[in-house]
């Protein structure tokens, strides 16, 4: 009889597994065990977790290579455990209004791996495209968004707008698309480390690597506005400063890939062949340069870059940075992926990558590019509804900022505080939002908006002292 795969033995395979980002052959993982396993005993412990979904394999013979799937594309996948089953993703999307398909998206990818048929990169998905008559933004919603976004003159200079809000938008960016990630930084710990360089006492070096390396690819952009486009060297050089560090291969930093990729939580095989991904990738650049329309050239490259997996990692943020381009260079209001759930996003790539569906990915992209154009004081027409979250939790809000300033906190402090008070104040699926909220408000308060957290201008003068 097997002799039972104790947790133990699993979790040190799995350990060995994830220093090999493009994949560990099974004699990587016998070499570094601290006591070699009989290769039949360790292929037993490997079966064990691909069927707990914590590993994948692709490959076969000695081509076989074994993955971690990313934190990101499990988070979509895991119910909390306050939710009596109920996908975390489906607890929150009151935040996120859905369209009809998109919700029918949302439903699908949500099926377990067995309900859904695996499937390789489709290049008729991107041959189908044709700049200028295809859309997969309405003339409704373009001219919506172009009705929020409109911030400066048509004359002034590529970049202009974004200078103007580049202290804001370095540390928004930053830390909304590292957030989505799974990166764990508050918006007050990404601040300190962009604006002073010191990193978060309890995180990993990476979440600051991945924060910083945001901030120089953004500042890129911003400083080369005049310069940058859809092109080899835009977005070649993009990669490399988002994947700065980051990569197990430094050699594969502004490269297109050569070797196979895996995502984890999903039944699609991204692409392989390099010839293939350079002609693809090739193909994109061409066909997004020649979009007219600035939302719709940035929802384009939001879905196709990621779709073609490009580069060995990093691509969903090469993505992200890339829809900033045009937006930068036409002064519009940058995107900077407010208020996004992080589940409701990787719902909208799997719906790109297992179906070839753009409408959740389109619900999401409209509704961030309107907090984000709030958040930036670009907007031209009202939003609607205010955000229900922020009703629900006024409140406690008032008092936390409150609380801050008349305690005159530091960053340091006000940190903890913050989570502390929503630790113990809300449930924990709205913790993370609850922080992310107050530490917003102390960051944009001034005088003329301290009398809602029923402050005193000597209390404000004395907190501002402390607090810069």
């Amino acid at each position: 009889m097997a002799k039972p795969v104790s947790n133990r033995e699993m979790d040190a395979a799995l350990a060995i597994v994830r220093q090999f980002p493009q994949g560990a052959s099974i004699e990587d993982i016998e070499t570094r065990l601290g006591t070699p396993a009989v290769r039949r005993t360790l292929q037993r412990w490997l079966q064990a977790l691909i069927h707990q979904e914590r590993l994948q394999k692709f490959g076969k013979g000695r081509a076989t290579r074994y993955f971690v799937p990313l934190r990101v594309d499990i988070a979509v996948h895991e119910p909390d455990r306050k939710s009596h089953g109920k996908p975390a993703a489906a607890q929150d999307n009151f935040r996120i209004p859905l369209s009809r398909a998109g919700a029918d998206v949302e439903r699908q990818v949500q099926r377990s791996l067995q309900e859904r048929t695996p499937v390789g990169y489709r290049r008729a998905f991107l041959d189908s495209y044709r700049p200028n008559e295809t859309f997969y933004l309405s003339k409704p919603i373009r001219t919506e968004l172009l009705a929020h976004g409109q911030a400066v003159g048509a004359d002034e200079p590529a970049g202009t707008y974004a200078r103007r809000i580049a202290h804001r938008l370095l540390i928004d960016l930053s830390w909304n698309s590292s957030r989505l990630e799974g990166n764990t930084y508050s918006l007050l710990e990404t601040e300190r480390l962009i604006q002073e360089g010191e990193a978060a006492s309890g995180k990993g070096a990476l979440e600051a690597q991945m924060i910083l390396n945001h901030k120089d690819a953004l500042e890129f952009l911003i400083d080369s506005a005049g310069e940058i486009d859809f092109n080899r060297y835009t977005l070649l050089n993009l990669h490399a400063l988002l994947s700065d560090n980051l990569l197990a291969d430094p050699m594969a930093c502004g490269r297109l890939r050569s070797i196979s990729v895996g995502i984890g939580r999903t039944v699609f095989l991204p692409l392989e062949g390099p010839q293939r991904i350079e002609e693809c990738f090739q193909q994109i650049l061409d066909t997004a340069a020649a979009i007219a329309d600035p939302f719709e050239q940035a929802f384009f490259a939001m879905v196709h870059l990621p779709y073609l997996q490009p580069f060995e990692d990093v691509n969903k943020r090469v993505s992200r940075l890339a829809a900033n381009i045009p937006l930068i260079k036409r002064n519009l209001c940058p995107l900077s992926f407010v208020d996004v759930l992080q589940q409701t996003y990787v719902s909208a790539m799997l719906g790109i990558y297992e179906d070839n569906r753009v409408e959740l990915l389109r619900d999401v992209f409209v509704w961030a590019y309107k907090r984000s154009c709030a958040r930036y004081s670009a907007v031209r027409q009202s939003l609607g509804e205010p955000d229900p979250f922020r009703l629900k939790y006024r409140q406690l809000v008032v008092e936390a900022v409150g609380d801050v300033v008349r305690g005159c906190m530091g960053k340091l402090d006000a940190i903890s505080f913050v989570h502390r008070h929503a630790q113990v104040h809300v449930p924990e699926q709205d913790r993370a939002r609850l922080v992310e909220v107050i530490e917003t408000q102390l960051m944009s308060l001034h005088e003329g908006s301290i009398a809602r957290y029923r402050l005193r201008p000597s209390q404000y003068q004395a907190w501002q002292a402390v607090w810069k």
